[in-house]
């Protein structure tokens, strides 16, 4: 009889972790990391071009990553990530989405595997798709290959 107590209470132990972890997950905010100062995330059931900046004269294209902080090839994508938005954000905006945190973007876009990079242009219209590691060289020869300059300073 004192076994069967002991296995309730652990059983009863056990349901409530699962229950707390569960309620944490679900209140988790989306997470989008914007790394170009430029402009802020799209929002969840939005266009998937961001607000510009009063100050903006043009909408700039994007390069949308979707990958997780803790995969392999994708730890291998953020310093190329980071130097793309620190050099090239008058460019185009780079944004992140870590989809083992928030799947939505996962969904919205159709990944089926991370990293994937999406080429938007200005308006939102997806112009090139990549699926797993790519270099910054690559990425900077595919913006030319769509038309969008990136050694003259600009789209075309």
């Amino acid at each position: 009889m004192k076994n069967m107590q002991k296995w309730g209470i652990v059983v009863a132990v056990i349901v409530a972790v699962v229950v707390v972890f569960a309620m944490k997950q679900k209140s988790k905010q989306p997470e989008a990391i914007v790394l170009s100062a430029s402009e802020a995330p799209p929002s969840e059931g939005t266009s998937a071009v961001a607000d510009q900046p009063a100050t903006a004269e043009k909408p700039l294209p994007q390069l949308i990553d979707l990958g997780a902080k803790k995969c392999v090839p994708c730890k291998m994508m953020a310093p190329i990530l980071e130097d793309l938005a620190a050099n090239y954000a008058d460019r185009f905006t780079t944004i992140f989405y870590d989809v083992w945190e928030n799947r939505t973007p996962a969904q919205q876009y159709g990944v089926r595997t991370i990293p994937t990079q999406i080429f938007l242009d200005p308006d939102g219209k997806e112009l090139f798709r990549h699926e797993g590691y790519i270099s910054k060289e690559d990425i900077l020869k595919k913006w030319e290959e769509l038309g969008y300059g990136m050694t003259d300073g600009g789209a075309a």
